[in-house]
């Protein structure tokens, strides 16, 4: 610390152009592997949503809601990845359908090659919606495309009405905005929907924002409607893809 100063130094980022060209080929790799799995989806006639959030919010909950409120009208399999251990998809597997869970490890994401291998790890004949649970992270998930038709994201009213002014990139990619764990909002008071969607309205998002309560079974109809407007507006079913 030089003279005169009482708080840290902060030196000039150096450019690397060499990482920054490995990162752009790794992205383009993934996006190629993407752009096959979704030619397999569509073959298939299969929705996929990828969920993102924190850790925390509720991916879990609302999976194991969904399926219970849905099974009766799809097929539905789904993929979780996590760092570690397989506690989510024990839960998801519980409820009786497929699932094929993703360790990670050390990587803060899933990428499209995890998401293939997943894939023919399933009957795909036998899926009509494919939930991917990506990995708890409002960050890395974002820029890594799986193939998947939409992207939804949920923000638990216990993260606070900023985090999509804090996070844009995962906000600005989201299709559909869920605030979850709404029926904690009268034991809150810093949290404002309204806030959270201006927030999203000026990262130019314009999805839509759905509250609800996976536990209490709160503002599920509005999530199941746009699930099923989802999958009926799926084109026909192609030529599988190799």
């Amino acid at each position: 610390m030089s003279a005169g100063h009482s708080g840290p130094n902060y030196a000039p980022v150096e450019a690397r152009g060499t990482r920054i060209e490995v990162l752009r080929g790794l992205l383009a790799a993934n996006d190629r592997t993407a752009a096959h799995n979704r030619r397999h989806f569509d073959a298939a006639r299969v929705l996929a949503v990828n969920l993102m959030s924190s850790p925390g919010a509720g991916k879990t909950s609302l999976l194991e809601a969904s399926i219970e409120a849905l099974a009766a009208e799809y097929a539905i399999a789904v993929i979780v990845g996590d760092l570690e251990t397989d506690n989510d998809a024990r839960r998801i597997r519980a409820k009786g359908v497929p699932v094929v869970q993703i360790t990670t490890g050390s990587a803060c994401h899933l990428d499209a090659a995890m998401v293939h291998d997943a894939w023919h790890r399933l009957a795909q004949d036998r899926v009509d919606i494919l939930f991917i649970e990506n990995v708890g992270n409002l960050v890395c998930p974002a820029s890594f495309d799986l193939g998947q038709h939409h992207d939804v994201v949920l923000l638990s009213v216990t993260e606070g009405d900023d985090k999509p002014a804090k996070y844009p990139v995962m906000f600005r990619a989201a299709d559909l905005l869920l605030i979850s764990k709404v029926d904690l909002l009268p034991f809150l008071d810093d949290f404002d929907q309204d806030k959270a969607t201006r927030s999203l309205r000026r990262i130019a998002n314009p999805a839509p924002v759905l509250p609800l309560s996976s536990r209490r079974r709160v503002g599920m109809e509005a999530w199941l409607a746009w699930l099923r407007r989802m999958h009926a507006a799926l084109p026909a079913a192609v030529e599988h893809a190799r």
